[in-house]
């Protein structure tokens, strides 16, 4: 499972792993094999089987240590009796993970796929791309509506607030599209109107984003 990327970025530790392996072979990673694959063997799909497993293969690599992913009622992701603060995001073969020792944090990894396209009016708002360019063919096009959608992932990971829709509560400032980059998001959805500074990159299989909230 090679490491595409490892960084530092206010205070937390990012990365963003390709996965390559089987399931079987993402096991043999762990000190009890047997247990491991027991508790995978609750999740339905073999696709979502992997990607669990990857991402807590990725964890392993990022703090040397075995940790049990646990999930509040809102599905927030969080590790018992570790002191940091976990998100976590997986698409098409492709896992990402960030973790703060004090701060919410905030990981969204998107596949480079056309789909994007089609359902691009159930989140972009007028007022975040001209129409000219939401309609163009172009492959920046493209990274610009996965960038609006999975920016607007991550901000709902920070709110961790119920019934946000991403077409009336968030809004993309427009920004010019680079392959590593930053732009501002903002939510409408609670009292105190969150800004949020969005830091992103683009690779040809996926765009990635991330964020903290701010001081």
């Amino acid at each position: 499972m090679p490491l595409l990327k490892k960084w530092e970025d206010g205070g937390a530790v990012w990365a963003v792993w390709e996965v390559t392996e089987g399931l079987d072979e993402l096991l043999e990673r762990f000190s009890d094999t047997a247990a491991w694959r027991e508790e995978v063997r609750q999740l339905r799909s073999a696709s979502r089987q992997l990607e669990c497993t990857a991402v807590r293969v990725l964890l392993k690599e990022l703090t040397g240590r075995e940790l049990d992913i646990l999930h509040y009622p809102s599905g927030r992701p969080y590790v018992a009796d570790f002191p940091f603060h976990l998100t976590i995001s997986h698409t098409k073969g492709y896992v990402a993970v960030g973790c703060h020792p004090s701060s919410e944090v905030g990981i969204d990894i998107e596949y480079y796929g056309e789909r994007v396209r089609k359902v691009a009016s159930r989140f972009m708002r007028p007022d975040e791309m001209l129409e000219r360019e939401r309609e163009s063919d172009s492959s920046s096009c493209l990274y610009q509506l996965l960038l609006h959608w999975s920016a607007k992932e991550t901000i709902y990971k920070l709110m961790d607030c119920e019934e946000v829709d991403f077409l009336e509560h968030l809004r993309i400032r427009p920004f010019i599209l680079q392959d590593e980059g930053c732009f501002v998001g903002e939510e409408y959805r609670t009292k105190h109107l969150q800004t949020f500074s969005v830091r992103y990159m683009i690779h040809p299989g996926f765009v990635c984003t991330w964020s903290l909230p701010e001081k």
